[in-house]
């Protein structure tokens, strides 16, 4: 067995069996290959989650189990930003560069995930999501990223390493919706089939000065083209959540971290470390008041999921930054990276509402659709007739 691949300059992949985990033949995703973000537990493999740091034992993951049992066959694991604690694809390994973009990050956390796909080493990567780390890299690297509702029971989080609890979702990217459906299809039961766009009232959340004019243009472009399929497009507006989702990841992620803090220096990278011991420190009181925020939140999402059936929002500010960029000039100025990339993508893992990344015609910009809690084979059905189509 080997840690690495010789054929790997950007350092995409964190381990790499002599020989593949292979599915069971005939399944209906025999002949399907699939990288595993490292926080899934595999028997006999290492879990590291791209740190120096100790991690705590998860188990086996039931997804990859399950993905094994339907024919796909697993190539190895593949790096992520540091215990999926941000959204550059930084890590204790040296960190993962842009599949085709020379120092340019491929963005997090499931950034060698997406560069696995993007280059077509393997049909589909498994990511996690938490605050957009599937639907950040599908975007930089001009791949299919889906997050599913939370707990839906086809994308299990059994045997992974958590980093929040309540956020916390299993989830693929893919160079193409069809093969999404197929992997949806095979796990859940549910048939997915293509979804006319006739009738269908979309909400497009474009906060002003949130993204610079290329992303708003581009995500523009996906929605005039949404409208010349019959769809009904008007403006909504959604408030930055940062402000309860903050609070609750960082405080989960700490008591996940818990026995690894005690250490003095545990391995961590300096900002992992900042964060995890930030998380540490909020009382109980501010954790709770979190909560109240996010159920505030999630009832006015679901007040705008009764007025629309699909929601069209951009998934990243810029195209991707340049590597050790802290900052990114948007509509409204110059703003901490983290913040201006998290604002746009957590409401919807903070809520749970399923949300597909797709490539935009722009490249390395992608667009977000959000749909109603519980209708994901819907939502890939709607996205699989704009793939037919082109």
């Amino acid at each position: 067995m080997t840690d690495l691949r010789s054929d790997d300059p950007q350092r995409a992949w964190a381990y790499v069996p002599a020989e593949p985990l292979r599915g069971m033949p005939g399944g209906p995703l025999d002949g399907l290959t699939f990288s595993v973000k490292d926080l899934y537990g595999v028997p006999g493999w290492p879990l590291r989650a791209s740190t120096r740091a100790p991690v705590p034992p998860v188990g086996e993951s039931v997804l990859v189990r399950r993905l094994l049992e339907l024919g796909a066959t697993a190539l190895g694991k593949t790096h992520l930003h540091e215990v999926a604690l941000g959204i550059t694809g930084l890590n204790g390994y040296g960190g993962t560069e842009h599949p085709v973009l020379a120092g340019h990050v491929p963005g997090g956390s499931s950034s060698g995930a997406a560069v696995s796909v993007a280059l077509g080493q393997v049909d589909f990567a498994l990511g996690t999501d938490t605050g957009g780390s599937v639907r950040v890299p599908a975007a930089w690297c001009g791949v299919v990223g889906y997050k599913p509702t939370k707990d839906h029971p086809a994308w299990s989080t059994d045997g992974v390493l958590p980093l929040s609890v309540t956020c916390d979702h299993a989830g693929p990217l893919a160079r193409d919706v069809a093969t999404m459906a197929r992997i949806h299809a095979a796990l859940s039961g549910e048939t997915v089939t293509p979804q006319d766009w006739a009738g269908v009232r979309v909400g497009v959340w474009q906060p002003e000065g949130w993204t610079d004019a290329a992303v708003r243009e581009a995500v523009e472009a996906f929605g005039a083209g949404l409208a010349a399929r019959g769809a009904h497009l008007s403006p909504v507006a959604l408030p930055e959540m940062l402000d309860a989702y903050s609070p609750i990841v960082l405080s989960e992620a700490a008591q996940v971290h818990a026995q690894a803090l005690q250490e003095e220096d545990p391995g961590f990278l300096p900002f992992t470390l900042m964060s995890l011991r930030q998380g540490a420190a909020l009382e109980a009181a501010e954790v709770a008041a979190a909560f109240a925020r996010r159920a505030a939140y999630r009832a006015e999402l679901d007040a705008l999921l009764e007025r629309f059936d699909v929601l069209l929002a951009p998934a990243v500010p810029t195209p991707p930054p340049l590597a050790g960029q802290d900052e990114v000039a948007v509509g409204s100025g110059t703003m901490p990276l983290r913040r201006a990339v998290l604002r746009l993508t957590t409401p919807f893992s903070l809520l749970g509402a399923p949300t597909l990344a797709l490539p935009t015609a722009a490249p390395w910009i992608g667009a977000q659709l959000v749909g109603r809690h519980g209708d994901d084979a819907r939502l890939l059905g709607l996205a699989l007739t704009l793939e037919d189509s082109r």
